[in-house]
Formats: C-alpha cells, structure tokens, sequence
C-alpha cells in the first residue's frame, strides 16, 4: 500500500512538472513569437523608408518658419546642406580617418552595426530598462540622423540598426563617411564640415590644418558642451584629446601632434550673425519641446558626477539632434512672441544703456542688458532681449537665457520668503534686524532692529533672510529652484549665502521671471517658453502647450508674498518702481561690488525682469536693481499697461504690527504700516507642498558662513 501511494504521488508530480515545463515552454513560444513579429515589423518599417533613399537623400532640405503671435512670419530656417555639401574626394583623408578614429574605430569592418559594442551598452542599459548607453555606428549615427525621429526608445534603436545595414547594402563606406561628414551638427547652426569650416575659420575645410581640422571633428559629440562660441576652453581640450588618439593610432607623426597641439586656435570673429534674439530663444524653445516629444526626461538633480556627466551627454547630443530637424523638417513654429512689445523692450534697454559705448576686443558693449516679459495669462514668453542692438557680424549671444548671474536680493522671494511662509509663518511676524557677527551686512550697512517679514523684504535686509535660510536650511529652500528647473543650481550651494543671491554660477533672466510668474499665478509653475504650438510639414499638430502647469508654492503663500512686495513698491526701496496705471509687486537685486543689477516685478497681466551687468562681470559705476534696470522695467511696464483695466492682487483685512513690541494695533492707526493683508493661517497641508518638498525638516547639517561677512548683497 505504501508503495502504490508512492507512485501515485511521483505520478501526480511528474504529471504537475509537466504542466508547468508545458506551460513555460508555451509561454515561451508565445513571447517568441510576438518578439519575432515585433521583430520582423520593425525591419519591414527600415525597408519602406530605404525604399525611397537615393544619393538626393542626403542633400535635400525642407525649411521651418517660424510665426508670432498673430501668425505673422518672424523667420525662415533653411538649412546649408546643399551650399556646402562636398564630394568625397573634396574631404581631406586625414579629417576621414579622424572621424573613424574618435567614433567608429571598427567602421570599415562591420556591416553597419558593431554587436560588440551593442552587447556593452546592452548589459549596461539592462538595469535601467531603456537607452543610456549608446553603441552607434557612423552608419547607425547617420541612419538615426537622416531617418528616424529623435525619441530615445527600443523600437527607434532596433529601427535604426535595421536602415544602418540597409545602407551598407546600398552604398560604399566611402560614400557613407560622405553622408555623414556633410550631415553632422557642428553646432550653430552649422550642418557638415564645410559649413562648419566657413563658420568658425572664414575658409574651405581644404585650407584647414591638422589641428583647425581636430578642433572641428571634436565638436559633433556634444556640439553644446563643446560650442566654439560658448564654450571655447573645452572645444580646445577637445581637440587635444582627438589629436592624443590620433597620435596613439599612429594616423599621425610626432611631429605633426606637437605641432598642432601647440597651435592656436583662433575662430573667425565675422561669423555671420544669421540669428536675432527672438530667432536664438525660438530655437531654444522648440527644440526643447520636439525633445520632450519624443519622450526625453529634462533633469536639474543628479546623484553624483558620473550621472551628471551622463545626462549632459545625453542631452547634447539629443539636442543636436532636435535642433538639426528645424532647419530641415519643414515645421511650422508658432509663438507667443508680440513683436510690438518686443521691438519697445529692445528700444527701451537700448535707450538706457546708451551713455555706455565702452567696447571689449570682440566690438561688443562692454555695459550689456537682458530683459524678458512673460504674459501672465498664458504664461508664455511675449518679449525677449538678449542684449544691446549694435552694429556687430558677430554671434548673437542671448543673455536672457543663455547667461547665469548672481541674482541677489531678486532671488529673496522666491528662495526664502515663500518657503518661510509654507513652513507656517506670517508676513506680520517680528525679526530680528541686527547686526550678526560673521553674518552678511546691509547693503547701507544700517540695521532696523525688530521689524515684520514685511519690512524686511520691502527695505531689502539680509541679516533676517540668512535668519530664515538657517531655519529652513539650504537643503530644503534649494529644493523650490530645483521645482523650477533652475539649471544651475547644484550641491554646492548647500550654503547659507543663497539667502542674498551668492550662487556658484546663478539664475539667468528666463529663470528668474518664471520664477515671479509662478507667485503671480497663485504657486503654479508654467514652463517659461514662448512656443504654443508646432505642426509639421503636413500640417499635423505635434507640439501644442496647453499652458498648464504644476504646484511649486501654495497659494496662501504666494499671495502673501505678493502683497509683501507690493508693500516694498509702495513703501520700502522700490518706490520708484511704482506705476500710475497698475498695481505691481517688485523686488530689486544688487550684487556685490556692483557687478550686476535686477528688477524682476509683475502686475496682474504681465511679468518682466530686467538684468544689466557686463559679460565679464566686473564694478559698474552707478549699477543697483534701482538704478538701470529699474528705469528699463518701468518704463516698459507703464507703455504695455496703457489702456488696460486696473487689476489689484487678491486682498485680506489688514492687521498691523508695533515694529519695537510686535503688538497688533487698530488698522486706523498705522494705515501704511507693512502688516499682513489677511487674517489667519495659510492652509499648510501635505498637499499643498511642492513637489514633495520637506518644509518641516530643519536638518543638521552645518553650514559654513566664514568670509560671509563682507557680503552686502542688496
């Protein structure tokens, strides 16, 4: 009997492990096949777009235009492919070997993909479930360029490797390294080498030496971090490194590497200047839109420098690829840009800053401006100016975003005020204004003793805004920039002197007013670009911003703020900001020694900031946020006001505070008295903290204030 009943149990297992091995293998079999269908369907999809490649393939273009906001055309962006384009025998052999070298060492031995380097970047990309790593080929490089849109996904990767062994099918590696050299991004707008050649040495790349030839063929990795224009020091070590595996291959002699690596490069400085300021943010715009589109993740936070490292290299190059596709993909661009608002704001800064005409070696304005107006309905971008207007054939630099400033006492509303008052405080609350040993000073090096948050935004102190920064901590105040997608912000402002505006590199003007607009618009963040819409050649609704947005500040916070610094127009140090015919809440920033001024302010329809400083940040006589910027600010507000309703912020009962007891008095009695406009506790739930971001935490971390104390940020 026990026998038997062991024979029925070994019948029952085996009879369950061949249910489950079954089952396994069928499922199995099923996930096969639908990854061979899958399979099979993507090379069929390689095969139609082949079908219709020819040689024309790749020197054809379409040009985008770009419309304001009435639908009128700004700009045509053709590309230069065709002007440009160079047959094979016209390509120096030595930029040839060049590129194979520093991209594809195993170009002229694969079939289009190297699986080698597919299997690496497999194994590193396993844990992550998508693309980090890349394995391109030339061929890969050119086919994702030419062919596929830019998303960052399985399916465009396999795609990809499918059209790559198309086209060694179809064409010589010769004619391959053809097509690639006059398509890459050489950034600036520059499509292929001779476009490239022209543009930064005035020359035919047939002219061009070893190291002029480096320079170039370094650039197309990350044609962002390595811009010649922007960023010239690493387009240089770039070069060095390209000239070091050169030398290490053997392609080059001795000689011939310290030759070149001892030569200086110098860039062409009559550039054309092909891009105003609103063509330059349009670019910026909506290339960053495609990018999101096709599914890439912007980031400002980062583990550590190796994952900084990687997405900057990400980005670069998904940029390069983006931005390429507006001078040939034929879009249609439509933004919020009103050029009559554009062209007074130029007229305005332009005005202001002419008593200066004070030139640097490259013929530009020493004395510069930017100015950016968001219209608060929309939160797009109506007006942008990235510098002086001059008579200059050189690069469009755009400073409104483009350039990182010390924003002093301008970022006090943003960084410190609002989070306070999430955190549970009032505007009518008492601090303490006096003098901190190895603390910053007041700018006037005057101290007021016990006044409200109120006071203490509105006449600009730094003694109670480094108080609050040690209360809420670094850590936790930073985390609403990071909300804000503020770029340059990093672990090392972990420090007490972001209460004043000391940054390690800044905020740039874009930044700042999104930052304003977000206050104004109740605590909801709006990303500051100036595209509403893009289509492509066919018509086809791509990219359409439906202005929405997401959660930074609370509300009851941002209108506290708001009224604060309406009272600091009305009766702290921007009296003069005020305006006849609207309602605006301001706040200036003056950095130390004078290197640069701020007014960043809005009404209830618009917000604009103003920056003035020089490029090379240096003392400039007269310089504050009340100053330049101030009278550019004003006198734009008060023109693109004209005509409209009066519109008032949202309002309390007003309470009032004894500035010496912090005794609350009757209205009638301190009718001007900085006391908050409302009468209660801000709703402080979980819900309403941005982001996820802690306002309870103090932390322990210490923070290190030595040389802080000749700081005078105003």
């Amino acid at each position: 009997m026990a026998k038997d009943k062991t024979k029925k149990k070994n019948k029952t297992l085996k009879k369950i492990i061949l249910a489950v091995v079954i089952t396994l293998l069928g499922t199995l079999l099923i996930v096969a096949g639908v990854f061979l269908g899958k399979i099979l369907k993507l090379r069929s999809d390689a095969k139609k777009i082949m079908s219709n490649v020819s040689l024309d393939s790749f020197r054809q273009t379409e040009t985008s235009i770009i419309y304001d906001k009435n639908g009128k055309e700004i700009s045509a962006l053709s590309g230069i492919k065709e002007l440009y384009y160079l047959e094979s025998d016209e390509i120096p052999d030595v930029l040839k070997k060049m590129f194979v070298q520093i991209e594809d060492k195993d170009f002229y031995n694969h079939s289009g993909i190297d699986m080698s380097a597919i299997i690496r970047a497999a194994l590193a990309n396993v844990t992550h479930a998508s693309i980090k790593q890349g394995a391109s080929t030339i061929t890969q490089q050119l086919a994702k360029n030419m062919f596929l849109d830019q998303s960052i996904t399985w399916n465009r990767k396999i795609t990809e490797m499918f059209i790559a062994m198309e086209l060694e099918k179809r064409f010589s590696k010769d004619q391959i390294l053809e097509f690639y050299i006059n398509n890459i991004y050489f950034a600036n707008g520059y499509y292929g080498i001779e476009a490239a050649s022209e543009g930064y040495f005035g020359k035919p790349v047939s002219e061009l030496n070893v190291s002029q030839l480096a320079f170039l063929a370094g650039i197309p990795r990350r044609p962002n971090a390595y811009d010649p224009f922007t960023n010239y020091d690493a387009a240089v070590e770039r070069r060095n490194s390209v000239l070091k595996q050169l030398y290490a291959a053997g392609l080059i002699t001795s000689l011939e590497y310290y030759e070149a690596i001892e030569y200086d490069i110098v860039i062409n400085s009559k550039k054309t200047d092909r891009y105003n300021y609103i063509e330059t943010y349009v670019f910026y715009c909506a290339t960053r839109a495609l990018m999101e589109q096709d599914g890439f993740v912007f980031r400002t936070e980062f583990t550590d420098k190796d994952d900084e490292d990687a997405y900057k290299e990400m980005y670069d190059s998904t940029y390069a690829e983006h931005q390429k596709s507006l001078f040939t993909g034929g879009y249609r661009i439509y933004t919020a840009i009103d050029m009559e608002k554009q062209e007074l704001l130029q007229n305005i800064l332009n005005q202001e800053l002419k008593f200066s005409e004070d030139t640097g070696d490259n013929g530009i304005y020493d004395l510069q401006g930017a100015a950016v107006c968001i219209d608060n309905e929309t939160g797009l971008v109506t007006a942008i100016v990235g510098g002086r207007t001059q008579e200059y054939d050189g690069y469009m630099f755009n400073r409104a975003y483009q350039a990182y400033r010390q924003p002093g006492s301008a970022i006090k509303p943003v960084l410190v005020y609002a989070p306070y008052l999430i955190a549970g405080h009032m505007p009518d609350e008492i601090i303490d204004d006096s003098y901190m040993p190895g603390g910053p000073k007041n700018v006037d090096d005057t101290y007021r003793g016990l006044i409200t948050l109120t006071e203490a935004l509105g006449y600009s102190t730094n003694v109670p805004a480094w108080k609050i920064m040690e209360s809420l901590t670094p850590e936790t105040a930073i985390q609403y920039l990071h909300a804000m997608n503020y770029a340059k912000i990093n672990d090392d402002e972990h420090n007490m002197a972001i209460s004043v505006g000391g940054f390690t590199y800044g905020v740039s003007p874009v930044e700042l007013a999104a930052g304003y607009a977000t206050l104004e618009n109740n605590g909801t963040y709006r990303n500051p670009t100036c595209v509403s819409k893009i289509t492509n050649s066919k018509g086809e609704n791509i990219v359409n911003n439906p202005g929405e947005g997401y959660s930074v500040y609370t509300k009851d916070a941002s209108i506290m703020v708001t009224k604060m610094m309406e009272w600091g127009v009305n009766h702290g140090i921007l009296q003069k900001a005020k305006l006849e015919n609207a309602i605006v809440a301001a706040k200036s920033g003056t950095t130390n020694d004078y290197k640069d001024g701020w007014l960043a302010g809005y009404s209830k329809y618009y917000t604009t900031v103003v920056w003035v400083g020089c490029d090379q940040p240096k003392s400039v006589l007269g310089l504050g946020g009340g100053t330049f910027p101030l009278n550019i600010w004003k006198k734009y507000m008060e023109i693109i006001h004209e005509g409209l309703p009066l519109e008032e912020f949202p309002d309390y009962q007003d309470n009032a505070v004894d500035n010496n007891s912090g005794d609350i008095h009757d209205e009638k009695e301190t009718e001007t008295h900085p006391g908050w406009h409302g009468g209660g506790t801000p709703n402080i739930s979980d819900g309403d903290t941005p982001h996820g971001v802690d306002v309870s935490g103090r932390g322990d971390k210490d923070v290190d204030v030595s040389g802080m104390g000749d700081k005078d940020y105003d």
